[in-house]
């Protein structure tokens, strides 16, 4: 598949879908009781529907709609002292399209503990909308009360391209302009292949962000870590954000020293049972945090997604404490 159209449907198309789904395998269920004899026949065909049912309704309707706050505390040998103590905040995936009805609550649960933690910085990594920037527009005041005391940033998810915007060749021209411009408008700043330094007096550390580095098939390919990491030292302390956590293994690991990278992309699968999902079939780090010689990858399970349907994954922010090893 390529990167140029990909068809998704209404958020809660899906969900009407899966009602129209349950009502017709509850009607065939309704008539092999009626008919059938055979008690056996009756039985297999009445219990899948009797856990079926409350699993659809619990991860559409409760599920969805759960929340909570992460912390991670990591420890550095060469984060600068001045920044030991360094708050960060890390929300993704907000899918604004999906935020539609009773799920707006939660948005503005997230927005509000994100600025109960007073952070040093907050970030961003990816998926704003599902489709177009005017899903974006009723959420812009909310979206704009995010505030830190260095600043907000952020970067694109593969839903933030025009990859999948079902108008014509000039609408998804415009509507591409129009997505870039609102993170500014946020009051954000947006690093699409970019960095800035944050100072705390004579010190410093990078705060890095690639556009989306996807597989370059089905999800746009567009890191380069060259212009990112233009002018950026061996000896900085650099946080860098990548929406897609496939890129840690596949270029940032071997391709530079970015102490802490932080993602999102996966939604933690959005159905886990007992630990696993079906985010583990594609991605080795799908959900948390992970450390591979003391360089540390955290994959956000994000707020939200084009399907709004979670089981044991939690909508999330996560608060990260960095310091400096004593």
């Amino acid at each position: 598949m390529n990167t140029e159209h990909i068809t998704l449907l209404q958020p809660d198309t899906y969900i009407y879908i899966g009602w129209g789904i349950l009502l017709l395998l509850s009607m065939i269920a309704g008539v092999i009781c009626y008919y059938s004899k055979r008690r056996w026949q009756k039985w297999t065909s009445v219990i899948p529907l009797c856990l079926l049912w409350p699993v659809f309704i619990y991860g559409a309707y409760i599920g969805v709609n759960q929340f909570e706050v992460k912390h991670v505390e990591l420890t550095f040998e060469d984060l600068p002292e001045a920044f030991d103590g360094y708050t960060i905040v890390q929300f993704s995936d907000v899918h604004t399209g999906t935020f539609t009805g009773f799920r707006r609550d939660l948005l503005v649960k997230a927005v509000d503990s994100i600025n109960a933690q007073n952070a040093d910085l907050v970030v961003f990594t990816g998926d704003l909308q599902n489709k177009v920037p005017s899903e974006i527009e009723p959420f812009r005041e909310l979206l704009s009360s995010i505030k830190a005391k260095d600043r907000v940033c952020s970067v694109l998810g593969n839903h933030d391209y025009d990859i999948y915007d079902d108008g014509d060749d000039l609408e998804r021209y415009m509507n591409i302009g129009t997505r870039q411009g609102i993170d500014e408008e946020l009051g954000w700043t947006l690093l699409g292949n970019n960095r800035i330094f944050v100072r705390r007096g004579n010190q410093h550390i990078v705060v890095a962000g690639m556009q989306n580095d996807g597989d370059g098939e089905r999800f746009p390919q567009k890191g380069d870590l060259s212009s990112t990491l233009y002018r950026v030292s061996r000896q900085d302390f650099v946080v860098l954000l990548e929406h897609d956590p496939s890129s840690w293994r596949r270029k940032i690991l071997p391709h530079c020293h970015a102490q802490l990278t932080l993602s999102g992309h996966t939604h933690g699968g959005q159905i886990s049972l007992f630990g696993w999902s079906m985010a583990n079939l594609k991605y080795k780090e799908n959900s948390g945090l992970y450390n591979i010689d003391n360089r540390y990858l955290y994959v956000s399970n994000g707020l939200s997604g084009v399907l709004p349907f979670r089981i044991g994954v939690p909508a999330e922010i996560t608060v990260i404490t960095l310091h400096k090893k004593k």
